[in-house]
């Protein structure tokens, strides 16, 4: 079967470093951005803080709202990522961005130990999510692409798409635990 075999396999981890690199190129746009140009972060926060008694800590609906919305956002980058791969860069690079200036904000109000106990326990598993799907999504893209102008590389694409979803799923499987341990567990981290 073509697609699968230890070149798929290195092909993808490059896929991984890709997706890795942009988010952290998000990092660095989201440190150097100065704080007064990120207020709308501090609105995002407030709203989240709003959201945050509907979808509330040790609640099985946060759980589920959790997640939903990352599956959702996985699956419409896989979904969309044949168009010139924007939506899975724009994600990492979005969120990278955000989670640096957060963490900024975060910093200037809080401590250290506040922020790596809000962030880590569930980013563990939700940062690889992140990746694998994404680069699930690079890889789909990359191929309808290159399929869309050399005919002869059509046949890759079928093979390429079954093997870019059970890395996706895979990444969706990750997302569960994650949604269960930012529901469950962070919040014994980041309390008073």
């Amino acid at each position: 079967m073509k697609g699968t075999g230890p070149s798929s396999v290195l092909r993808y981890r490059w896929w991984i470093l890709t997706a890795v690199a942009i988010f952290t190129a998000g990092i660095v746009l989201g440190l150097v951005t100065p704080s007064d140009s990120t207020g709308f972060i501090s609105e995002e926060i407030a709203s989240l803080e709003k959201l945050s008694s509907l979808v509330a800590p040790f609640k099985i609906t946060t759980v589920l709202f959790i997640f939903l919305k990352n599956t959702l956002a996985l699956l419409l980058s896989f979904a969309f990522s044949p168009v010139l791969c924007l939506l899975p860069a724009l994600t990492l690079l979005l969120n990278g961005w955000i989670l640096a200036a957060a963490s900024g904000i975060i910093l200037e109000q809080r401590s250290l130990g506040f922020l790596l106990g809000g962030i880590l326990p569930h980013g563990v598993i939700e940062l690889p999510a992140l990746f694998i799907g994404e680069a699930a999504a690079f890889s789909l893209g990359v191929t309808a692409m290159v399929t869309l102008f050399r005919s002869e590389k059509r046949g890759m694409l079928l093979p390429n798409l079954g093997q870019n979803l059970k890395y996706l799923a895979l990444a969706v499987a990750l997302l569960l635990p994650a949604a269960v341990t930012e529901t469950y567990v962070t919040p014994l981290f980041i309390r008073g």
